[in-house]
């Protein structure tokens, strides 16, 4: 039987078994560095899907599980080790359109058949960090900026748009922390 995992592009590197599987995980990838994409050994993105721009970096570590999730980059997501993305969580570290409302007609032009060569507004981009033993549970999403600490729980259908202490457990739209004492 054939497989299902879909051809890397060229700049992907995946460690010792390691795997992505799913036909449109990479559709939207365009990162034109050297390494966009490295996932650690042992790790595996089941269903994610990677929209990566031109100059987007996805670092994922070692024994790392990703399931059905999007990571949404044009500067940077970096996931630590042992971490765990539930189904239809977005990871974003960027709005993808300026926030004033005369510079999302603008980009709405520019994006437009009526360009002729417009160019976009610049858009913020800030980096997304992930770190070690993180649990996201499914349908939460992680906005432009967010470090979340080693051994952070965020509950499903969150909204984060702080920073998550390491250790603790939060949820809720937006996020708010539950406690700072996670030990399971």
């Amino acid at each position: 039987m054939p497989s299902q995992d879909p051809q890397p592009p060229a700049n992907v590197r995946l460690g010792p078994n390691s795997r992505i599987s799913g036909q449109d995980a990479f559709k939207r990838y365009f990162s034109k560095r050297e390494i966009g994409l490295s996932l650690g050994e042992r790790s595996c993105a089941d269903g994610a899907k990677f929209a990566i721009g031109a100059q987007g970096l996805v670092t994922i570590g070692s024994d790392c599980y990703l399931n059905d999730c999007i990571l949404l980059v044009e500067q940077e997501v970096r996931i630590g080790n042992h971490v765990m993305i539930g189904w239809n969580t977005t990871v974003s570290d960027s709005d993808f359109h300026p926030i004033a409302p005369a510079e999302r007609i603008r980009d709405a032009i520019a994006l437009s058949p009526l360009a002729n060569g417009m160019a976009r507004p610049d858009i913020a981009h800030k980096a997304v960090i992930i770190g070690d033993d993180v649990f996201i549970g499914p349908a939460c999403t992680i906005l432009k900026g967010i470090t979340i600490g080693a051994g952070a729980f965020v509950e499903p259908g969150s909204v984060v748009t702080h920073d998550v202490p390491a250790h603790a457990h939060v949820r809720g739209n937006p996020a708010a922390i539950v406690s700072t004492d996670r030990v399971e």
